[in-house]
């Protein structure tokens, strides 16, 4: 998906350990993981709530198509909703 050398950008769904959801993007998604996991950069949200295991991704040519995406998740979705965005990215 990647066009020329320009980075994939994902938005994510990582599932914290009091099982409450959190929805980023990156670039690069395994050391964003491992960011949120183990390291003080990841977000302040999950710092708190380690460990963290990605449950869900989706895959952007640009940073604009993923920060809109992110935000429908973020701010218009439900939990419920989120779940079964989850749940259906399982089945695939």
């Amino acid at each position: 998906m990647a066009d020329q050398g320009y980075p994939i950008y994902y938005v994510y769904i990582v599932q914290c350990v009091d099982d409450t959801l959190y929805t980023g993007i990156a670039t690069e998604l395994e050391r964003r993981i491992e960011e949120h996991n183990n390291s003080d950069r990841g977000a302040k949200y999950t710092r708190a709530r380690r460990p963290v295991k990605l449950v869900y991704k989706e895959a952007f040519p640009n940073r604009s198509a993923a920060s809109k995406r992110e935000y429908e998740i973020k701010k218009k979705m439900s939990r419920v909703e989120k779940l079964k965005l989850i749940a259906l990215e399982e089945r695939v």
